[in-house]
């Protein structure tokens, strides 16, 4: 798979895909990497999917961290997240639930 470098070292790498996704849907490297700093991480279906809902906008805005415009944004990585896979922004999140009676954290 190729993969773009992302600017920290220890930052997961793009993907192609997920360069075209943040192209095509105004998402800059910026905001991923507010979602990924601030961000609650959800592991289900063989991702780990980094998310900024309403809570956490209001649980930092608490703490001085305006991540407004982070809100609803879904970055999904592989499941050790050493890559980005695809991006989005999508405020409903009761389609990242675990199938199967799991619960998440």
């Amino acid at each position: 798979m190729n993969k773009h470098s992302s600017a920290a070292s220890n930052a997961p790498a793009i993907t192609h895909h997920a360069w075209a996704r943040m192209s095509g849907r105004g998402l800059n490297s910026r905001t991923i990497d507010t979602v990924l700093s601030y961000g609650r991480v959800i592991h289900v279906r063989g991702a780990a999917i980094h998310v900024i809902g309403r809570k956490e906008v209001e649980k930092l805005a608490r703490s001085g961290v305006d991540v407004g415009s982070c809100e609803g944004v879904q970055v999904v990585c592989t499941p050790d997240g050493s890559a980005i896979l695809t991006v989005y922004r999508n405020s409903d999140f009761r389609g990242l639930k675990p199938r199967g009676g799991r619960r998440w954290h």
